[in-house]
């Protein structure tokens, strides 16, 4: 472990952390409707923080109740949020755990909107073509409403102990809907030209550096891919690896400390997560969000019917199979990283030590975050310090924990990883059964 580069300590501008293993985004719906966290929400961070990863970045944060993506989703959205998350930061750091809160809005890309707001907002009024999620346009006004929505969310981060923010600009969210040539139709100063579709996330991070200072971690996470157009091929392609280029130099020079790198202009997407998709189990939870949007009663039904069916599963598939899923999105974080002077993190199906290593020591990459692999094997960083290279039973990338997040408990729903169905269920309970560590 000494001379490992897993184990190395990572040296960010304003943070160090103790290993390069990151665990991204994830999690269950944990917490309560309106937002506040539970004990359960820190029974879940506190679980990876144990089994040895070095930074946990949290499950999006909605900056605004209008910005949720689902609800059940601890928020940071008001000052009264500040003493939970300041507890969840106390409970993860003695496991010698770093966190960063990631903070959100989705725009008009949402799994469940919830009761309270009907409509999203987007850089467009067209609604989002998947599902058909109706939106309205951002005013100018409501524009710089939201960019200090961030702002004081990070501010709150920083009240509440935590290491650091990440603002999530990826992934087809509201940031990626100003970003993105393909979605954003605007023809003010937010729309148009890379320079002002990029505006907007520009004026995000120089307003949280103004709250916060120039002391505070801040990463900043980006499609550097959009491929719109993988799923709905009518649709724009979206920004490219050049593009996608152009505005992290911008966001390094307004204060960005390190970029988080994922690809795709919509969520879920091919090349995030890639893998396969199982259409029982699609069926099986799709029908909860059918009163959504414009579309998805269509799409349950080709869900359902040959030949339809057959024609999305190999539309999604293909790029995994062509690609590879395991660092599918290391080559454009290599161009990044050749880009910037910031460190570079990745996502990407990483669960492979000597893949991991290879790119940290060739310098492509400065590390990488996880969020399948570890809901597979929570124990995943213990296994490579014991010098295992591939968990015995890995993550078959089936992307079933995705589907079922929608009506079910987060886990691992692969049954052919677990001896039964049983010990399946009882590794997607254990969370329930941990000591509460709140209060």
């Amino acid at each position: 472990m000494p001379t490992d580069p897993i184990f190395q300590p990572l040296h960010f501008r304003n943070l160090t952390v103790k290993n390069r293993l990151f665990r991204s985004s994830l999690s269950g719906r944990f917490d309560h409707y309106d937002g506040s966290g539970t004990p359960l929400r820190i029974a879940w961070d506190v679980k990876f923080a144990r089994n040895g990863i070095g930074t946990i970045i949290s499950s999006n944060s909605p900056v605004d109740p209008r910005g949720l993506i689902i609800p059940n989703y601890a928020s940071i959205d008001r000052d009264d949020r500040i003493p939970f998350w300041r507890e969840l930061a106390k409970r993860v750091h003695e496991h010698d755990c770093a966190y960063i809160v990631q903070i959100a809005h989705s725009g008009r890309q949402r799994d469940s909107g919830g009761i309270e707001f009907k409509k999203g907002v987007s850089s467009t009024s067209k609604p989002e073509p998947i599902h058909g999620l109706e939106c309205e346009k951002l005013t100018v006004p409501q524009i710089q409403e939201i960019v200090q929505k961030f702002a004081d969310a990070a501010r709150r981060a920083r009240e509440a102990g935590m290491d650091g923010v990440e603002v999530h600009g990826c992934n087809g969210y509201l940031i990626t809907q100003f970003l993105s040539s393909a979605i954003n139709d605007r023809d003010d100063d937010y729309g148009g030209s890379l320079e002002n579709r990029a505006r907007f996330a520009l004026e995000i991070v120089r307003a949280i550096r103004r709250e916060v200072g120039d002391d505070f971690h801040l990463q900043f996470k980006i499609s550097a891919v959009e491929d719109y157009d993988a799923v709905l091929p009518w649709l724009g392609k979206g920004n490219t690896l050049e593009e996608s280029i152009r505005v992290i130099k911008w966001l390094e020079e307004a204060g960005v400390d390190g970029f988080h790198v994922s690809s795709g202009a919509s969520f879920p997407h091919p090349r995030n997560p890639a893998g396969t998709m199982s259409l029982k189990d699609i069926v099986g939870t799709y029908d909860s969000i059918i009163s959504s949007g414009k579309h998805t009663f269509r799409n349950y039904l080709a869900f359902r019917t040959f030949p339809f069916n057959r024609v999305f599963k190999w539309q999604w598939e293909r790029l995994a199979k062509r690609m590879k899923v395991e660092g599918i999105n290391l080559e454009d974080a290599r161009a990044v990283k050749k880009a910037v002077s910031v460190p570079v993190i990745v996502t990407g199906g990483f669960q492979t030590a000597s893949v991991i290593r290879n790119a940290i020591s060739n310098g492509w990459v400065d590390g990488v975050s996880m969020a399948r692999t570890l809901l597979a094997n929570p124990d995943l960083p213990q296994m490579f310090a014991e010098g295992v290279d591939r968990p015995p039973r890995p993550c078959t990338y089936c992307n079933k924990c995705l589907v079922n997040f929608l009506e079910n408990p987060i886990g691992c729903y692969e049954e052919s990883r677990y001896p039964s169905r049983e010990t399946m269920i009882e590794e997607i309970f254990s969370v329930y059964r941990l000591e509460p560590e709140f209060g």
